[in-house]
């Protein structure tokens, strides 16, 4: 074995980013609406859409720089993987962009899935 393959063993993959959508991917409204589950090291997950991150109350704070994340606010916003995820479904549905919420864009965008496929 070579120093190079040697050294490939010691690379490590990690998985650091989930991202949860109520519609299909390639769906054109798909980035809008989907939430970010992220890495923040120490084994602990963010659940993120546009900046802002879910509370453990459901709410939805806007993260801010490091100085400003305390570690109550920490606590409150993030969480091991499964709970991150668990969150991050739970909350899909609700998404909601101007005005209309993805259980809202996913029943329109089947609509026009159906309209097309009649045609």
């Amino acid at each position: 074995m070579s120093s190079d393959d040697t050294a490939l063993l010691a690379v490590a993959p990690a998985v650091t980013e989930y991202t949860v959508c109520l519609l299909p991917e390639g769906d054109r409204n798909w980035g809008a609406y989907a939430i970010r589950v992220v890495y923040r090291g120490a084994g602990r997950w963010a659940v993120m859409r546009w900046g802002f991150c879910l509370s453990v109350d459901g709410g939805w704070d806007h993260e801010g720089g490091a100085v400003s994340r305390t570690d109550e606010w920490l606590d409150r916003h993030r969480f091991d993987l499964p709970c991150a995820l668990h969150m991050a479904i739970r909350e899909a549905p609700r998404v909601t962009v101007l005005g209309i919420s993805a259980a809202e864009a996913l029943r329109a965008a089947t609509a026009r899935r159906a309209t097309r496929a009649e045609q």
